[in-house]
């Protein structure tokens, strides 16, 4: 009986084969590649805000403590957006005639909450509190990053679940005594080597990385 295939089909069979494998390698290297770019984490991008509030202005140059304005940082699972009533506090005196802050007047003077964009926004089936982490001894720039050199607030991490995770495997990495919490550019004052598990014991902190942790 004749051959039906020529022997070239083998290598055509074979070339066939390998290019199928890679691509669908490619297009699997590719998903993991984009799930990680700041076109799907958001990751340092600029939000659009009512007014263009800057951080850097006003924990920089003013001085203003995190917790000023995010009252319920310490005791609830969000930190919490200021009423204007806030805002006024300072700028019913401060620029109080600046054209770029009518929004904020208007939102004082009809009773009417500002509507700003939230940078960090987690996915519903996330569950973070804000409280538990200060408590244990997380800092603000630690997942904010330094918002005190920030003119437009960002998001200047992925907070992508391995990101999460490298904190909550390894806490002693990461953690700081509770009172510098809010303090920007923090250093430790030993190696990180020696106060993280020494804080680690004394804020009974555990390695926490079941699903139920986070997703409830």
């Amino acid at each position: 009986m004749s051959q039906i295939f020529q022997k070239s089909a083998n290598t055509l069979s074979k070339v066939s084969l390998f290019g199928v494998l890679t691509l669908v390698a490619s297009l699997i290297l590719l998903a993991m590649v984009l799930g990680r770019s700041s076109y799907v984490t958001r990751a340092n991008e600029f939000v659009e805000q009512p007014i263009q509030f800057s951080h850097l202005h006003h924990v920089t140059d003013d001085g203003i403590d995190c917790r000023y304005c995010h009252t319920s940082v310490e005791t609830s699972s969000f930190a919490g957006i200021p009423p204007t009533k806030t805002c006024m506090n300072c700028h019913s005196q401060l620029f109080a005639n600046q054209p770029i802050l009518e929004p904020v007047r208007a939102s004082f003077r009809n009773d009417t909450p500002m509507r700003w964009i939230r940078v960090h926004d987690l996915p519903d089936f996330v569950y973070f509190n804000h409280s538990i982490h200060v408590k244990k001894g997380v800092g603000c720039e630690s997942c904010h990053g330094r918002v005190d050199q920030m003119p437009l607030t960002l998001q200047p991490q992925s907070l992508q679940m391995e990101w999460c995770l490298s904190c909550h495997r390894a806490p002693e990495n990461f953690v700081r005594p509770r009172s510098e919490i809010t303090t920007m550019g923090y250093r430790p004052s030993e190696p990180q080597s020696v106060l993280g598990p020494r804080l680690v014991k004394e804020y009974n902190i555990q390695s926490l990385t079941t699903c139920s942790t986070c997703h409830r």
